[in-house]
């Protein structure tokens, strides 16, 4: 198989769509969620990430990554006014739809009803979840870190409950995501089903690794 190898003087002369998809498609698979938001008015906004990230578990806190705030970024915003964020998986019955909502809608348009999915709101926390999704957080914010090389920021927040259906939690605490039908993304606007391979026990030296019974394939 020939092999291309491209150093950085060739990728900065790539034409500027080019060189984003290319960059964004070699960080691999990851979650992409629906972030719902609300501002100060309870106006709702809805907007598909793919840059989820686990912080830790003590607190039990996640990330996203947000493009640099030169112009209007509309989930930053309503976060640093109204300090909460639910964070909803994606499945494929509606991945167009959540997909969509990353179109540039004005502040007072609501992604909800321009993309066809459903607003919902539990135990008066202020945020919008998607009733579609199975798999809903519920988020309060608690750091924004600027990331100095390209002007993202980082933002950070601490989960304050979790909704997920009983039986796709395992005994260990494991969520199961094939039950979930939660999908996975390649760059911006690649969307993949993914089939589990195995669990693994923790790793340790001199230890075998062996295979978890689960049932993570059906």
């Amino acid at each position: 198989m020939e092999t291309t190898k491209i150093n950085l003087n060739n990728i900065l002369k790539f034409e500027q769509r080019y060189r984003a998809t290319f960059i964004n498609s070699l960080g691999g698979f990851k979650m992409p969620v629906l972030i719902g938001t609300c501002d100060n008015q309870c106006n709702a906004n809805l907007a598909i990430f793919n840059s989820l990230i686990h912080i830790g578990a003590t607190p039990p806190s996640v990330g996203f990554i947000v493009r640099p705030d030169s112009v209007d970024r509309h989930t930053l915003q309503n976060i640093l006014e109204t300090k909460l964020f639910s964070i909803n998986h994606i499945k494929e019955e509606f991945y167009k739809k959540a997909h969509q909502t990353s179109a540039r809608y004005s502040k007072e348009q609501n992604e909800f009803n321009e993309v066809g999915l459903t607003a919902e709101y539990h135990d008066g926390f202020i945020a919008p979840f998607v009733k579609e999704s199975s798999v809903k957080i519920a988020l309060e914010f608690k750091q924004k870190i600027h990331i100095g090389i390209n002007g993202t920021i980082l933002i950070i927040g601490q989960i304050k409950s979790v909704m997920v259906p009983t039986d796709w939690i395992n005994q260990d605490g494991f969520v199961d995501l094939k039950k979930a039908e939660s999908i996975a993304s390649v760059g911006l606007n690649a969307y993949y089903n993914v089939m589990p391979i195995a669990r693994l026990t923790y790793a340790k030296p001199n230890k075998e690794i062996v295979e978890l019974k689960s049932n993570l394939i059906d």
